[in-house]
């Protein structure tokens, strides 16, 4: 082989290995690009509360369920008139200690702070949008 042909065989194995090159930052681009999309809309939906308040009524249930993410689940009968079916407020707990002075008062009647994170991205934050903060026993 001459100069030119082994030159010309150099050229397409450096062009190879340059394409090569390329594929480890465009599959790191096409996984690392949609996971910190999703990092940071999961970071802003659970940072920004859509609505804050309370509700007021009995704690009906408290269970800490979820096959990989435990969460604390519950329920809260709301009764508005006595004799009249009461509405069942849905909520999520995401700390311990919350959630252990809920299942202290269960079956009492409390007033349970909440904030509404509308868009979390998955159930292993919570299967509701509602998110406990603080709980105020009424009528000792």
């Amino acid at each position: 082989m001459t100069d030119e042909g082994q030159q010309g065989a150099a050229g397409v194995t450096s062009s190879r290995r340059r394409r090569w090159h390329k594929w480890p930052w465009i599959l790191l681009g096409v996984l690392l690009i949609p996971a910190l999309g999703f990092a940071a809309w999961t970071a802003i939906a659970l940072s920004y509360s859509y609505s804050t308040g309370d509700r007021a009524g009995y704690i009906q249930k408290l269970s800490h369920k979820g096959w990989i993410c435990k969460t604390w689940e519950g329920e809260l009968a709301m009764a508005n008139l006595p004799g009249t079916m009461p509405q069942i407020f849905s909520f999520t707990v995401r700390s311990d200690s919350v959630a252990h002075i809920i299942e202290q008062n269960a079956g009492k009647q409390v007033s349970l702070t909440y904030e509404q994170h509308r868009g979390v991205p998955t159930a292993c934050f919570g299967e509701t949008e509602y998110f406990v903060t603080r709980v105020n026993r009424i009528g000792q």
